[in-house]
């Protein structure tokens, strides 16, 4: 096994030839929902594809991304292993927000967009299924996860979903900060502070107005915003988005709705992410490889459901094309 990232950056560089291109999802805007299964199953996701329904599209968007993902780990030790279950802790919290979200809201477990991250997706149903947050909580303890006891001392502060969310990223993202700092991997240090940007953008604008003192959310590790902007953020103040000109979130001008934040980061984020592909011999390739196929997975959920439902194109077209 090696300790560095000459072979699995060679490993990464076969999966990103799988990677979907351009014109399969310039072609999928247009495709009744019988010509879209056609299309995926001629792709690396149809080894996985049995079956005809949207449910069945899902379970073949997630396992094909944990089989080209997940044991990513496995494949070195040492530092460069730490620095890819970093990556992938990052999905996690993903997968457990968005299952926390599902349960306030009663939406089914096959629902929960999940991406692949350290756990499997028996121990995240296990979790859906658990009473309550606290519940999920205990699941998550089973292996060890860091995600549960930061789970749990947010769930000790409050109960309200947004709130806890928020604590929840915030315990999660200071932790995986300190780690990135601990490795000599430039390019995954300064995108993980950037995504501590975001995150504590998306918080501004989930709790603009709710009273919550900003030095209790505030998540420090980032870039580009300081705890002064996030303040002035939270009280509605959108000058500080102008002011990020000349940084990688400049395109963030303008923003007023946390939909089109989320879209516009989720873009930024993306290219950054991809400047990685540059980086040979380090963590900057499996990043981009990593992020690449997360907006994969998500284009493809949005582009069956156009089809499934027929949606119009417009619908969806903003939300499946980054400029």
């Amino acid at each position: 096994m090696a300790d560095d990232f000459g072979y699995l950056n060679a490993r990464v560089r076969a999966r990103r030839a799988s990677l979907l291109k351009e014109n399969f999802f310039q072609e999928a805007l247009d495709l009744p929902f019988p010509d879209f299964l056609r299309l995926l199953s001629e792709s690396v996701y149809g080894g996985e594809l049995a079956g005809g329904g949207l449910s069945e599209v899902d379970r073949a968007i997630a396992r094909t991304q944990e089989r080209l993902l997940s044991d990513l780990p496995r494949l070195v030790s040492g530092e460069a292993r730490e620095a890819v279950r970093l990556l992938l802790l990052r999905q996690d919290l993903h997968n457990l927000q968005a299952l926390l979200r599902a349960k306030a809201t009663g939406r089914p477990f096959e629902e929960v967009p999940l991406l692949p991250g350290t756990l499997r997706e028996e121990l995240w149903r296990q979790a859906y299924e658990a009473q309550d947050a606290a519940g999920v909580a205990q699941v998550l303890s089973l292996p060890g996860h860091p995600l549960a006891r930061a789970l749990r001392e947010a769930l000790r502060e409050t109960q309200d979903l947004a709130r806890a969310e928020a604590l929840l990223a915030k315990r999660f993202f200071e932790g995986v900060v300190k780690g990135a700092k601990a490795l000599e991997e430039p390019v995954l240090r300064d995108y993980l502070a950037l995504e501590v940007d975001a995150e504590n953008l998306r918080t501004a604008f989930k709790l603009q107005g709710s009273g919550v003192p900003p030095e209790q959310v505030f998540i420090r590790g980032g870039r580009f915003l300081d705890r002064v902007g996030f303040a002035r953020l939270l009280e509605g103040d959108y000058a500080v988005l102008d002011e990020l000109s000349g940084t990688p979130l400049a395109g963030l001008s303008g923003v007023r709705e946390a939909t089109e934040l989320e879209r516009r980061l989720r873009c930024l984020l993306l290219k950054e992410a991809r400047r990685g592909s540059a980086d040979p011999l380090g963590a900057g390739l499996v990043l981009a490889y990593v992020k690449e196929r997360e907006w994969e997975a998500m284009r493809l959920r949005l582009l069956a459901r156009r089809a499934y439902y027929g949606l119009p194109r417009a619908q969806v077209e903003e939300e499946v094309v980054c400029p």
